[in-house]
């Protein structure tokens, strides 16, 4: 289950397969498709929890505009994991709150 092509990355390139890390873990997915597609095919659903009630949220409108499928990426909070492109040694983390060690 990929994206085949996206209606907010223009040119929506699936590439070769590239390793990145995910909570840690060493996975995989493909270069060019966005995070959340990749995280998707691996059955993640949950990309961050809410400051207050620590529910979770994942992808919505999978295109940029809401902030449900945030998430820390290299270290930055609030990627939005939908529109930004895999790419090969990227660090993705759940997201608790609204930034990087928030809610732990």
């Amino acid at each position: 289950m990929r994206i085949v092509a996206h209606p907010i990355i223009e040119d929506y390139q699936k590439g070769p397969l590239v390793q990145f890390l995910y909570n840690g873990e060493t996975v995989e997915g493909h270069a060019g498709e966005s995070i959340a597609a990749a995280l998707r095919a691996m059955g993640v659903r949950i990309h961050r929890y809410t400051t207050k009630q620590h529910k979770p949220r994942g992808v919505f409108c999978a295109i940029g505009r809401c902030t449900d499928c945030v998430m820390v990426v290299n270290g930055v909070s609030n990627v939005r994991t939908c529109i930004t492109p895999l790419e090969a040694g990227m660090t993705v983390q759940t997201q608790f709150g609204l930034k990087a060690g928030d809610g732990k």
